[in-house]
């Protein structure tokens, strides 16, 4: 008995000095839509005549900001800063996009977010639309040369994620060839084309097995597939999920075919993305693993005109919301986009003004996690885990950098927005071309608190701000950085002809 009594009390002791197990790391699941309007949503938008119900649950379980951007007004350059956390005008593109034979954008040895969580004990995948470029096998010898038996070179898995699966441009860029990891899934065989209106996609080599109507059906069923192989497993993973939609080609399936009731099948594409969203959440519930998945749905940038603004008027629905401008413009309809996460282990329902970039993903995954962002990556990546009401110590971000097609720049701090071009930056009225802009000031500036349409330039009157702002934006560019760090000096007079005021100030 004595021996019994001594076995329990050292048990006992044993069993209270011993560890809690650490909590379990989150999964990530970020969700990218394609040229998707932040007027698209109905819980963005009170007026919208498309009722997106997945994204409104998912709105409603967790945290709306209602003040995100995306870092530029296009698709390949947002891309690469969500992934790089740094702004994509410091890398060697400086305007517009890739298209589908181009090379790898990401130096290798850039971390990337996959990278870095891969580095922090995460299985990774992508699957999607990449458009950041890769090198096809025999590209050099020009495109028609291309060796789809061969693998390609500098492909996603070579840029942190374990596991890929998508195509290299977007869905109206050849060559329409699905990539798995590293090699071509067929060689194609065939050329396709579609010269329709809004179902467009330029002519190019097809593999058989690419069907552009079943593209996204396809990506959602790799990505389910994917959560449901790696749900419960003590490896948490995360998924970079670039959707082509509901960017041109707009093709949304029969069971969409009208169902948005607005006479366009943007609007119908629009529910389909919806019904993407709703698979996520769906697979994740099944599994029981939603409670500790960090999921963000948002937009690669704001609508494009190919969804046809003018007759979307007329069934009273707008996809830039208040917004001045769509994709491709400097102003707030080329970058302003729907952004919510949803935590619900850590994070209680909401709606956020904090300022928030697609860029800051990178920071906030690793305040998450508790493990700091080294100076040579991730130089533009703030966290945002504080507007999530999740403790953090980290500062949050108070300004932003803005940057449209053709590489024309803008800086926001506060109320006010200085835009360093005297349009569009894109392709709304006054486009930087159009004859219009000769009889426009060279800057603009406008106090978003009042004028969110951006109406009134403030230029004249406020020429003290202006003069900040571009001080600020200059040293945000030349410093390498806009987060605390050792700089990375750069002069821009190369490399940002765009930015030519800035270099003249700099030389005064």
């Amino acid at each position: 008995m004595r021996l019994f009594t001594l076995v329990m009390v050292l048990f006992t002791i044993g069993c209270k000095t011993s560890s809690p197990e650490p909590p379990k790391k989150p999964n990530i699941i970020f969700i990218l839509a394609d040229d998707l309007g932040y007027g698209d949503i109905s819980s963005y938008n009170e007026n919208s005549k498309i009722q997106t119900s997945n994204i409104d649950q998912l709105a409603a379980e967790g945290v709306i900001f209602t003040d995100a951007h995306t870092s530029s007004a296009v698709c390949t350059p947002t891309r690469y800063g969500i992934l790089t956390g740094r702004y994509n005008w410091r890398s060697t593109l400086k305007k517009h996009v890739l298209n589908g034979y181009s090379k790898a954008l990401i130096d290798q040895d850039r971390k990337t977010i996959a990278g870095f969580l891969k580095d922090n004990g995460y299985k990774t995948a992508g699957i999607g639309k990449w458009h950041l470029g890769w090198d096809w096998a025999n590209v050099d010898a020009g495109n028609d040369s291309i060796d789809y038996a061969q693998k390609v070179k500098n492909s996603p898995v070579t840029r942190g994620f374990d596991y890929f699966y998508g195509f290299n441009g977007s869905l109206d860029m050849a060559p329409y060839v699905w990539i798995e990891n590293e090699q071509p899934t067929m060689v194609p065989t065939k050329e396709t084309v579609n010269t329709g209106k809004q179902v467009w996609w330029r002519k190019g080599p097809t593999s058989d097995d690419f069907v552009h109507e079943q593209v996204l059906p396809h990506i959602t069923e790799k990505t389910v597939q994917f959560i449901n192989e790696n749900a419960n497993k003590e490896e948490p993973f995360f998924v970079y999920m670039p959707l082509p939609a509901p960017h041109t080609p707009i093709l949304p399936t029969e069971e969409f075919l009208g169902k948005s009731g607005l006479d366009n099948i943007y609007g119908d594409f629009v529910l389909m993305v919806d019904s993407v969203v709703g698979e996520v959440m769906k697979a994740l519930d099944q599994q029981g693993i939603a409670e500790n998945t960090i999921l963000v749905f948002t937009s690669d940038n704001g609508c494009s005109n190919q969804a046809d603004f003018d007759q979307l008027a007329t069934k009273g629905h707008d996809p830039s919301y208040v917004f001045r401008g769509h994709k491709a413009d400097i102003f707030e309809g080329g970058h302003r986009v729907p952004y919510v996460v949803r935590w619900p282990a850590k994070v209680k329902p909401g709606k956020s003004d904090q300022l928030v970039c697609t860029t800051d993903l990178f920071a906030t995954a690793a305040d998450v996690l508790d493990v700091t962002v080294k100076d040579n990556f991730a130089e533009d990546s703030y966290s945002f885990l504080s507007a999530l009401g999740v403790e953090s110590t980290l500062p949050k971000r108070e300004s932003i950098v803005h940057h449209s097609i053709n590489g024309s720049f803008a800086y926001r701090k506060g109320e006010y927005k200085a835009i360093f071009c005297p349009g569009s930056g894109g392709w709304s009225f006054p486009r930087p071309n159009d004859e219009a802009i000769k009889d426009l000031p060279p800057f603009q500036l406008y106090d978003l608190s009042k004028d969110i349409g951006e109406e009134n330039n403030l230029q004249a009157e406020k020429p003290e701000i202006l003069e900040q702002y571009r001080d600020e934006l200059a040293k945000i560019v030349s410093d390498g950085r806009s987060t605390e760090g050792a700089l990375q000096r750069n002069d821009g007079s190369e490399v940002w002809p765009q930015l030519s005021w800035m270099t003249s100030k700099q030389k005064e």
